[in-house]
């Protein structure tokens, strides 16, 4: 369908809380057969055998850089052993530059709606707090995004939501889901057939 045959790519996905990008970057690694990593998840499996929350995390991230540089060194050690994979990392375009970086992005009232939403059914988020109203929900997706730039900026000086580092970036506010899917597959393709057979 895609035209992906006998390719050798890397797709990193990064993104605002509650862009999709999880959903998003699953289909495509579903649709072109590739397996799929996402780095946030190691840090929820962090806190989860440290029997924490997300946001305890979060704080020990503040003080030890240890939890993030580990991450990090997985993602690069991937880079350099693996293609053909999807990735979702806040620092995947920065260590594997030569991955098809794709940013999602949205307005952040919707982003709560999104993620509050989500929490309503089985929660494998463990965010923490009782997040309860889309009003806490947004509270935290605000504070957790200064806390991942200034996390970012401390240990290696980059802004990871400076979207000029991003091969594709979309706004995925008033996008379903299955609209962003198209989108993002439409931009691989063009990329692909554009390095020619």
């Amino acid at each position: 369908m895609f035209g992906f045959k006998n390719k050798k790519m890397i797709i990193s996905f990064c993104g605002d809380n509650g862009s999709g990008k999880s959903t998003t970057a699953i289909k495509v690694a579903d649709a072109l057969g590739y397996k799929h990593y996402h780095m946030g998840q190691v840090l929820r499996d962090m806190a989860k055998e440290r029997n924490i929350t997300l946001e305890e995390l979060n704080e020990l991230r503040n003080e030890d850089p240890n939890f993030d540089k580990a991450v990090d060194d997985f993602l690069i050690k991937l880079g350099k052993e693996s293609d053909n994979f999807v990735i979702e990392s806040r620092t995947a375009w920065h260590f594997l530059p030569n991955s098809l970086k794709i940013y999602l992005k949205v307005e952040e009232k919707e982003a709560a709606k999104r993620v509050f939403l989500e929490l309503q059914g089985e929660n494998k988020r463990n965010e923490g707090q009782n997040l309860d109203s889309e009003e806490k929900v947004l509270k935290s997706i605000i504070a957790r995004g200064k806390n991942d730039n200034k996390i970012y900026m401390d240990l290696y000086g980059i802004d990871i939501r400076d979207e000029k580092h991003f091969d594709f970036v979309l706004d995925t506010t008033r996008l379903s889901i299955e609209e962003v899917f198209e989108k993002v597959m439409e931009f691989i393709n063009s990329k692909v057939w554009a390095l020619g057979e």
